[in-house]
């Protein structure tokens, strides 16, 4: 497996440039990833199948999902791409490379994890502040326009919240310099944990059955189906943020908690 990843990557290294790699190389990953993981969960909803997992009983209309996918296109060539041009120079300077020898997987294992709890930190404070009066009407309200997420909607974001969002993945990456192959896996793993939490189908194998503190779909379903300043379920992909309750700062998922308890408690009672 290592022999293959290393003939494949001196493939790359040898016919393409660092910043093609950096920048053309990241975007055309980032797009690849992103719309075949996300567009599945169009066709389940348009076609009816797998509905006893979906969480909401609302669909969205064909109009809604096609404005959602053109505004994405829209944002993704003319925010997106422009944002990895312009931060290469950055990254470069923090130390990231393309280079030989490729990290050991100690390493990107470690790196990865960091990123992880450094996105959490950041994306909770973050989240929070769009959530205040005027940020929600005037920026984060574009997200919140699908009560009913799928897919796709994870990106689907006012401009000005797009390069918060940015911030947010980049910013345990700009502190460790990480060797691209890295920061790519890191990307890959980023964009699918999203799309899975805005999917709207809870299924037997979705992760947050099996991880501790993962999130999930339904966790974020709940974040979109409560609109406005009052939401709580902040968190991006681990919840300890929101459930922590540490001098009565945070404890911002315990709506979701008292309604899973309540659901729950309600299903023993049928059975």
């Amino acid at each position: 497996m290592a022999s293959l990843v290393e003939s494949g990557w001196q493939y790359l290294v040898t016919h393409f440039s660092d910043f093609q790699l950096a920048c053309i190389g990241s975007f055309l990953l980032h797009e690849s990833v992103f719309f075949l993981s996300g567009l599945p969960f169009i066709f389940l909803e348009r076609q009816g199948f797998l509905t006893k997992f979906k969480i909401q009983a609302k669909n969205n209309t064909p109009a809604a999902q096609g404005k959602c996918i053109t505004r994405l296109l829209l944002y993704h060539f003319c925010v997106n791409l422009p944002l990895m041009m312009a931060s290469y120079p950055v990254f470069r300077a923090m130390g990231m490379r393309s280079s030989f020898p490729l990290p050991s997987w100690k390493e990107v294992s470690a790196q990865i994890l960091f990123y992880f709890i450094i996105e959490d930190f950041v994306f909770y404070w973050g989240h929070r502040i769009l959530h205040s009066k005027w940020l929600y009407k005037n920026v984060h309200s574009v997200h919140h326009e699908y009560a009913t997420p799928f897919g796709l909607t994870s990106e689907y974001a006012h401009p000005a919240e797009i390069l918060f969002l940015g911030f947010a993945t980049i910013v345990g990456p700009a502190l460790t310099g990480p060797h691209l192959i890295t920061l790519w896996l890191w990307m890959v793993l980023r964009v699918l944990e999203t799309v899975e939490a805005h999917c709207g189908y809870h299924f037997p194998w979705s992760l947050s059955n099996f991880l501790p503190l993962y999130g999930g779909a339904d966790f974020h379903d709940y974040h979109h189906r409560l609109l406005y300043t009052k939401s709580g379920n902040y968190s991006s992909t681990f919840v300890y943020m929101d459930w922590c309750v540490f001098f009565r700062i945070f404890g911002t998922d315990k709506g979701y908690r008292r309604l899973k308890s309540l659901k729950e408690t309600s299903e023993l009672k049928q059975t």
